[in-house]
């Protein structure tokens, strides 16, 4: 009997702190690890998020940097595992968003997926959001497709919330029926104002915004951004959600203390997301984070005091929070090499299920 085939799922997503890669069986973390950008590859990625000079040529040579760490991802897992490449069906690459203008018709995550291919030898599936924005989709979330085939409940509606740079819901009925969308801002507002004061990349367990104080009126400014009543479909990231977004709001309060305005970020990510499940899934049974976010204590108490019903993190399911995403993209390249569709329209707002992705030979 031939043995089930292994997959790779390789994410770095809008913080910018680096990739994480998993080694998939059957959905399943057999391992995984995380490879940290470097500093100058981080700030020129975050360079790349606006128009500069010759970007252009910026961009293929921060590629071409990105894509071979991701191929030393996939060195280590290989090493971690003691297998061969050969035992690998395919590598699912979402590449590092650097534009993304759903409502423009396009979504730039960059990568060299025939380098990536060249390097590892293994077959290489990536720009999975394209099929979906040409059928009229956002191209994102894509998540809440895995997350209703991993998550999903026959007898319990759930809400998986996914907090990274930006924050994403999938609400998994218990009919199957799935809708989601990204809610707002997740960690990115947060990592950006700790890196500025402090010269941190993340508030680690959100200690300094537990030392701060919310300000109300920043966090009503915060919460007046149009972006956060539009209907679904809808996505968004930092073409919205940036450094001088937030600098337009803070200017009228200059005077707030650095820390009372990382507890009033955090309070902008916890009350965006409790909104719309409060809204779209107020019958909600349990509430399981996943992301960075998950790992946010001060975060996750904000959150929980806002629902009526348990908030957890996906462990309780038997996924570590910080596994999921990269877990998305090993099985949107299973369904890809399987012909089968990847995209929920009813998330998305495409015209219908499309396979997603491209392939790469090895």
């Amino acid at each position: 009997m031939p043995s089930i085939p292994l997959y790779i799922g390789l994410m770095s997503g809008t913080s910018l702190d680096g990739i994480d890669g998993v080694l998939s069986l059957s959905n399943q973390a057999l391992h995984a690890t995380f490879v940290a950008f470097p500093d100058a590859l981080r700030a020129e990625l975050l360079a790349l998020q606006s128009a500069i000079e010759n970007e252009i040529h910026r961009e293929a040579l921060a590629t071409n940097q990105l894509t071979v760490l991701y191929a030393g991802c996939v060195q280590q897992l290989l090493a971690d595992a003691g297998i061969s490449a050969e035992r690998v069906a395919a590598i699912g690459a979402h590449g590092q968003t650097i534009r993304h203008r759903p409502e423009l018709g396009y979504t730039r995550q960059i990568i060299n997926p025939a380098l990536l291919a060249e390097l590892t030898g293994i077959d290489v599936i990536s720009g999975f959001r394209h099929r979906d924005i040409a059928a009229g989709g956002q191209g994102a979330p894509l998540v809440p497709a895995f997350h209703q085939a991993v998550f999903g409940s026959t007898t319990q509606m759930r809400v998986v919330a996914n907090i990274g740079g930006i924050s994403n819901i999938s609400i998994l009925k218990p009919d199957g029926n799935v809708t989601g969308y990204d809610t707002g801002p997740g960690n990115m507002l947060m990592d950006g104002w700790i890196h500025a004061q402090r010269g941190q990349h993340y508030d680690e367990g959100g200690q300094w915004a537990a030392s701060g104080n919310v300000l109300p009126d920043l966090l009503a400014a915060l919460m007046s951004e149009p972006y956060l009543a539009q209907p679904a479909p809808k996505s968004t990231g930092r073409d919205l959600f940036n450094t001088p977004w937030l600098t337009q709001h803070l200017q009228h309060f200059t005077s707030a203390a650095p820390a009372d305005v990382q507890a009033t970020l955090t309070a902008f990510t916890s009350r965006t997301l409790a909104d719309a499940i409060r809204r779209d899934a107020p019958d909600a049974e349990a509430v399981y984070v996943c992301g960075g976010g998950a790992l946010n204590a001060y975060l996750m108490r904000l959150l929980q005091e806002q629902l009526a019903c348990p908030a957890s993190n996906t462990s309780a399911l038997g996924v570590a929070p910080q596994h999921v995403e990269a877990l998305a993209f090993a099985w949107l390249a299973e369904r890809f090499c399987e012909r089968l569709p990847g995209n929920l329209p009813s998330v998305t707002g495409a015209r219908g299920p499309r396979v997603l992705g491209a392939l790469y030979p090895a």
